[in-house]
């Protein structure tokens, strides 16, 4: 049986902790129209979030873990 490839597209807009948990980060911070945006809101959007479990679950699927 063939090996199952990763999907790249994925792996590349998400970070694995060490532990196993899979984090994103928030759509706000990137990309255009930030002027609107307060200080305050830009940064917190700045940290890098959770997936919940049934995402994480399809996610480990996709990735291959």
């Amino acid at each position: 049986m063939p090996k199952q490839k990763t999907k790249k597209s994925i792996f590349k807009r998400i970070k694995i902790s060490g532990s196993g948990k899979i984090f994103r980060r928030h759509q706000l911070a990137t990309g255009h129209l930030k002027r609107k945006k307060t200080k305050a809101a830009l940064n917190r959007q700045k940290k890098s979030i959770q997936y919940f479990k049934g995402e994480s679950k399809r996610f480990k699927n996709l990735i291959g873990l």
